[in-house]
């Protein structure tokens, strides 16, 4: 079975081609800066040449137009025509308490979908946009949706509710969902294949760190706590997003500043974490150069970003009343060895021995930071969520 994988943003679109048969990867690409007239098509097929295309895509329609036509193009293409492709499989968002799995596309589910977008303005909208273009130029292939926040929707409720009037979940589920939850489920999976256990004996935390970045308790296979909310702006510091912090500060930040909910909302969002505090940037990377060459502000913002991490593996040791293993993922996890020792190295108390040579190695494959015998183990696992993605999409095509 042939499955394309779709991430749609507001002004982006990534695709992945898989042949499940091997589960081996067919091509790779991505739209960049829809809606504009020098948009880039960056194509990639398994073993050939990157291709690079400018052109006016103006909307979601035409790129999922300009991906199929690049997939079954003669000299670039992988295929020879659209007919092979025999489902899509597409990430969205957020699924809120109506979807705790990943599902087939039907008229109800499009419905559902677009009644979340006030909780996913920026996210459930272009998701839509995929699903929509895929019907008008891939008709009658069966479509699959995954959901970010699925994976967590085992939260009991001392987890994902707020202690706010219960009136506003009733009406309007204010609650948490959390995030990134096919990459922790993915990372949970390979972890327990690496260290040679079964998931449902397990207490793991998990830290999907990039620009975005939560933390997950999965505690035997399921999720207790993430550190994500109601948004994605709870939680960890980030790049740009304030994560944890009292609440009392935006009517006290509206009152002294004369901001509006926007702007404060987009302060917040945008203008916080490593980028607030260094005053030089959101990526880890420019931060740990300009922390080595004395930038005190830089350091400061790797002090705050590593303290709070520390924190929260700390906290769901205890939710879980133990733990067995730390795994570190996404851009920052699974590339930055500064940030892992800098955590890792204050959490003796866990039983964490950490081995300073392994962490230092670069690898496309999960492996131990931990020296031999530690109580604790400490992993670094490569997320691939394209690929959960593509095997839910063929269970569930496969089975329907």
């Amino acid at each position: 079975m042939i499955i394309l994988v779709m991430n749609a943003g507001s002004s982006s679109l990534k695709y992945q081609l898989y042949n499940m048969e091997s589960e081996a990867v067919l091509a790779v690409g991505r739209v960049e800066r829809i809606g504009m007239d020098d948009s880039i098509l960056t194509h990639e097929p398994t073993g050939g040449i990157e291709v690079n295309r400018v052109s006016e895509i103006l909307d979601h329609n035409e790129a999922v137009r300009k991906v199929i036509d690049i997939l079954t193009h003669r000299e670039h293409g992988v295929m020879t025509s659209i007919s092979e492709i025999n489902a899509v499989g597409h990430r969205v968002v957020h699924g809120g308490e109506s979807f705790k799995q990943s599902t087939l596309v039907t008229q109800e589910v499009k419905q559902e979908i677009r009644r979340l977008f006030d909780l996913a303005p920026l996210h459930n909208p272009p998701a839509m946009m995929g699903i929509t273009a895929v019907e008008l130029h891939l008709p009658g292939v069966p479509q699959v949706v995954v959901f970010d926040t699925a994976f967590h929707q085992s939260m009991p409720k001392e987890s994902f509710l707020y202690p706010i009037p219960m009136v506003l979940y009733r009406r309007h589920k204010i609650r948490r969902y959390g995030f990134h939850g096919t990459s922790h489920d993915y990372v949970s999976k390979q972890a327990a294949k690496v260290l040679g256990r079964p998931l449902e004996e397990l207490k793991l935390v998990t830290c999907h760190i990039g620009n975005g970045a939560s933390c997950a308790a999965i505690l035997h296979g399921k999720t207790l706590d993430t550190s994500m909310g109601l948004t994605p702006l709870e939680g960890l510091m980030m790049g740009t997003r304030s994560g944890d912090l009292d609440p009392a500060i935006v009517p006290f930040t509206i009152n002294k500043e004369e901001l509006t909910l926007n702007e404060v909302n987009s302060m917040l969002n945008k203008h916080s974490g490593l980028l607030a505090i260094s005053g030089i940037s959101s990526d880890m990377r420019e931060i740990v150069q300009a922390m080595d060459e004395g930038d005190s502000h830089a350091k400061l913002a790797f002090d705050m970003y590593t303290y709070r991490l520390r924190k929260y593996i700390g906290a769901y040791a205890a939710a879980m009343d133990g733990i067995d293993a730390v795994i570190f993922t996404a851009g920052v996890g699974e590339n930055s060895w500064p940030v892992r020792k800098a955590v890792c190295e204050k959490l003796t108390f866990l039983g964490i021995e950490f081995d300073e040579e392994r962490n230092l190695e670069r690898s496309k494959e999960a492996r131990y930071i931990t020296k031999d015998g530690s109580r604790t183990s400490v992993l670094v696992v490569p997320t691939n969520e394209e690929l959960l993605i593509a095997r839910d999409t063929f269970e569930i095509v496969k089975s329907s």
